[in-house]
């Protein structure tokens, strides 16, 4: 048998031949880097003084022409965007992969908890009606949550279909993408967590229970109009690090805990109903221990960038004073919400002060300038 010999010159039969190969080193992942022959991930700088299961399979995940290709982006944009740009955000930073998720978000986690949180809500109703619950219950509360609570679904959805899943597209590592990608899906799951609560309180309320009725609040209901324009204003924006920044930082904490914390969790038990609290607060603390985590860490990244920090941080404050009027109108538009229902143990104002506070804490914790809407 003859040698296999790999083809490195022309040959044939007679004058036929084929042409001669050149490698060019054109291909992806031609740049040699120190440590590319090594069995262990020790190309990145780990945050700690050993590099985690999280880091070893984020780091460097996504490409980047300026570390390791040696080749520019192999695809483009119409408009003349690469495959991914910096220009896609008016943050600057001099190490786009700096930034760890302290969440430590990978494909693993992402399944795992988004498993236990559904697994969690369907116990929880599934226990609820085992134990027959629901005859406790205040009538007069039913009309409330069809109506502002499956609104909220609307809000949740618009999130996470059309803000965090442009975003986590255009963040420009790995590490940027799975966060926002995981805030993205825990939207998108809440708005399907409330409307499947509300068809089970559909059955369990024949005739009681309005399960349609949310769509004619969302579009036309006077006290939701200014959330629904928030969230639209927040649909057609395009700053990746702008959408993350005006909905975690701003709108949830102003608007969404509002709603949430404020108000269902806080009426919720006054009318005997102590199942819907904890649905709606497997979103909340999703939101207060995950999203909000890694967005202030995002951002932390990008105030402190030695080179690029005090601009980051002019940028953010007039990203402030461009979505706090909203956010604070879309608030005080919920004030009428308060009123509806037949007991109300806490007011509104008292609500929104901690609302506000709680805003305020945020801001302080990054280094931000309090916007003078909020505290007036």
């Amino acid at each position: 048998m003859s040698e296999l010999r790999p083809v490195t010159e022309a040959g044939g039969r007679g004058e036929r031949s084929i042409p001669k190969i050149i490698l060019t080193d054109a291909e992806a992942g031609a740049a040699k880097f120190a440590g590319s022959d090594s069995r262990s991930y020790n190309y990145f700088e780990p945050k700690g003084r050993r590099a985690t299961k999280y880091e070893d399979v984020t780091v460097d995940v996504q490409p980047d022409p300026k570390r390791w290709l040696s080749q520019s982006w192999l695809y483009g944009w119409p408009n003349g965007d690469l495959g991914y740009d910096p220009r896609w955000t008016r943050m600057q930073t001099t190490n786009w992969h700096r930034f760890r998720d302290p969440n430590e978000e990978w494909e693993r986690t992402i399944y795992i908890n988004n498993a236990n949180s559904v697994r969690q809500i369907q116990n929880s109703i599934e226990n609820a009606k085992s134990e027959n619950v629901f005859q406790d219950w205040n009538k007069s509360w039913l009309p409330i949550l069809a109506k502002h609570l499956s609104a909220w679904a609307h809000a949740d959805h618009g999130l996470g279909m059309y803000v965090f899943m442009p975003a986590q597209r255009a963040g420009m590592t790995n590490m940027h993408n799975n966060a926002i990608s995981v805030n993205c899906m825990h939207k998108l799951r809440t708005a399907q967590d409330i409307m499947l609560y509300n068809l089970e309180l559909t059955e369990l309320f024949p005739g009681e229970f309005d399960g349609e009725v949310h769509q004619e609040v969302w579009l036309n209901d006077p006290a939701w109009q200014g959330v629904r324009e928030n969230v639209e204003r927040l649909m057609n924006a395009t700053d990746w690090v702008q959408l993350c920044f005006a909905s975690n930082i701003v709108f949830e904490p102003l608007v969404g805990e509002l709603f949430r914390s404020g108000f269902i969790m806080r009426f919720a038990p006054a009318h005997n109903d102590f199942l819907t609290p904890s649905v709606i607060g497997v979103s909340e603390r999703e939101f207060n221990d995950r999203d909000l985590t890694y967005t202030v860490e995002m951002m932390k990244d990008f105030l402190g960038d030695e080179t690029h920090g005090e601009a980051n941080k002019e940028v953010m404050e007039e990203w402030l004073a461009e979505w706090v009027p909203y956010s604070i109108a879309a608030a005080r538009g919920l004030e009428p919400i308060w009123s509806e229902p037949e007991i109300q143990p806490v007011s509104f104002e008292q609500s929104f002060e901690r609302a506000r506070n709680r805003f305020e804490a945020i801001l302080s914790d990054l280094g931000l300038r309090v916007p003078e809407e909020v505290t007036l």
